[in-house]
């Protein structure tokens, strides 16, 4: 069968390989990749950080060279002319350099003057752009003033100004609340539909894959496979269950997660589901022992598929050693005793509220979270919720309004509180130039251990997150989901009674994500009271309750089940949480539209 003509693809990569040096190591950021992008369409590079999505975007747009291989760009050999593909693509980093003191229209004008976008086509140009980014009623607010999601469409349209054959996104929807990753990927569909502009869409947002027409899946700079994501997803037919018991549903997934045959297992709502290694039907009666165990089919998922390649490679890597230490829920975490959800209250806010001069960031917000319980805060961007995480941490006072967290009053007692709290941020804080000794040291004399207590609570934390191989490594060395697990390590040394987690498993890998939670589950079921913030819509499913916030306000609280029952219509008897955060944000939106 002969070749498609290059005229057919836009993209072409062949055996392209790429490494950087770090310290000692050598990292194959691109390893072998080969793969054919056809023109006109949505091509979605798919892979959590670390997979070498953003080293290959950087090769197809010529800002780094090849070590071994070829990227031919629109039938232009990019090592050959670097500067011909440029002038015939579109790219946007993951950090755009829009500048925060000029207003939309001023950035647009720079960058027009950038691309050498003529002045008499500018109008013309505008005009569509804007109504397609949604942006026209804020071309004089300056750029810095805009919410996270319109900061992305801002900077979707500055690249887009010079119409680009060639259109490469290095994940513009990262950190950005699922409002405005709609709103992007709207954006885009109309682009592609009324342009043909081809795109490369990169992102570690598994769900986003099924929106593309064409997939490269990437792990650790190699290409676990490509194709239409219904490919994928077809391998995994018949493999996929929900499952329900008399156990409550954080035990239920512990066992299901270890039992043989079972491939992965997720809480879903009050449901676990899982997914079995081989096609034949499990035997509900003999799974995990759980004898009134019932296993209802359900339709695979584009992450079903990913997760079994992950698995198999762990599977491989992992042959002859012994297997991964369960997680010790005692030892972990200061309650000590199993506990449910439900028991008595350990922050309790009433009527809080926050104001920067005239901006009321906060505004009269109450909850109460139960000893166990794992609470999730879930909002828009701009909505709030890191000015409420950082008040609740006893880091930011309130203007008005009560906060009393593990039984102190943070107006007077805040760092009594703090000495009770556990805090993973987002970019895990640690010291990347200390070794993981070094940070498991430092942090536990930040909490004020010293001698035999110190030294037990840092072999614990090396045995325990199996980081004694690397104890001597740099943390700016360790691949993405040890620094996780170091994080949470140094968060735990003083045994908390409440961890707070803000984005915890932001671009790490499914695998990284669901070991995380894993050890989350066993910390509340041990009595540790979780509040965590994201933006994976799944992992408010492992909430036992959650608010979902916007502009301050607290628009919805209840359990996921719930907050999913009241998204339900006709046309989506089934909704996910995303359909259900999406639907509570546009009710709030509606009487202001009105």
């Amino acid at each position: 069968m002969q070749a498609a003509p290059d005229t057919d693809w836009a993209l072409r990569l062949a055996d392209v390989r790429r490494s950087f040096r770090s310290g000692k190591r050598v990292i194959h950021a691109v390893d072998g990749v080969t793969a054919d992008i056809p023109r006109g369409a949505v091509t979605g590079l798919i892979g959590p950080d670390g997979a070498g999505k953003t080293t290959l975007m950087r090769l197809v747009a010529g800002l780094l060279r090849v070590d071994a291989g070829r990227v031919t760009v629109l039938g232009i050999d990019v090592g050959k002319d670097a500067l011909a593909v440029q002038s015939r693509l579109g790219y946007m980093p993951q950090r755009f350099g829009l500048y925060e003191d000029l207003t939309v229209q001023e950035n647009l004008d720079l960058y027009a003057d950038l691309q050498g976008v003529p002045k008499a086509a500018r109008k013309e140009r505008y005009a569509a752009l804007l109504p397609m980014t949604g942006l026209g009623p804020f071309t004089a607010r300056t750029a810095g003033h805009l919410s996270g999601g319109m900061k992305q469409k801002l900077g979707l349209a500055c690249t887009l100004v010079q119409p680009p054959e060639l259109l490469l996104l290095d994940e513009p929807t990262v950190g950005v609340d699922p409002v405005s990753r709609r709103e992007l990927w709207q954006i885009i569909d109309r682009l592609t539909a009324e342009s043909h502009t081809t795109v490369l869409f990169s992102t570690a947002y598994l769900d986003e894959a099924e929106r593309c027409q064409r997939v490269l899946l990437m792990h650790e700079g190699r290409l676990l496979g490509s194709g239409p994501p219904s490919s994928f997803t077809a391998e995994m037919a018949g493999r996929s269950y929900f499952a329900s018991a008399a156990l409550a549903r954080r035990p239920l997934q512990a066992r299901l997660a270890q039992a043989p045959g079972i491939l992965d297992a997720v809480i879903q709502g009050s449901r676990v589901r899982v997914v079995t290694a081989g096609t034949e039907p499990p035997d509900a009666a003999q799974l995990a022992g759980i004898g009134d165990l019932s296993l209802v089919p359900t339709a695979p998922r584009f992450e079903d598929s990913f997760v079994a390649r992950l698995r198999a490679q762990e599977h491989a890597s992992a042959a002859g050693r012994t297997a991964a230490p369960e997680p010790s829920p005692g030892a972990a975490g200061g309650a000590g005793a199993a506990a449910e959800a439900g028991g008595p209250a350990v922050i309790h806010v009433e009527h809080l509220t926050r104001r920067f001069g005239a901006f009321v960031a906060v505004d009269d917000v109450s909850f109460q979270v139960a000893r166990g319980e794992i609470f999730g805060l879930l909002g828009a961007n701009g909505a709030g919720k890191t000015t409420t995480f950082r008040m609740l941490c006893g880091l930011l006072p309130p203007s008005e309004g009560t906060l009393r967290v593990a039984g102190f009053d943070l107006a007077h007692s805040a760092a009594t509180a703090r000495a009770r709290i556990g805090y993973m941020a987002q970019k895990f804080s640690l010291y990347a130039d200390l070794s993981v000794g070094q940070n498991l040291r430092f942090f536990s004399s930040a909490y004020r251990l010293v001698g035999a207590r110190q030294r037990t609570r840092i072999d614990w934390a090396l045995d325990e997150f199996e980081l004694r191989p690397m104890t001597d490594a740099t943390a700016r060395d360790l691949p993405l989901g040890y620094k996780q697990r170091l994080a949470l390590a140094c968060a735990l040394m003083h045994e908390p009674d409440i961890l707070f987690l803000d984005e915890p498993t932001s671009g790490v890998d499914p695998l990284a994500r669901r070991e995380f939670w894993r050890r989350i589950n066993a910390l509340a079921e041990s009595g540790v009271t979780v509040l965590v913030t994201t933006h994976f819509m799944e992992e408010a499913e492992y909430c036992d309750r959650l608010v979902i916030m916007a502009t301050g306000r607290v628009l919805t609280e209840g359990t996921p089940d719930a907050i999913k029952a009241a998204a339900r219509r006709a046309d989506r008897p089934d909704p996910t949480m995303e359909d259900a955060f999406i639907s509570v944000i546009e009710a709030a939106d509606a009487p202001a539209a009105a």
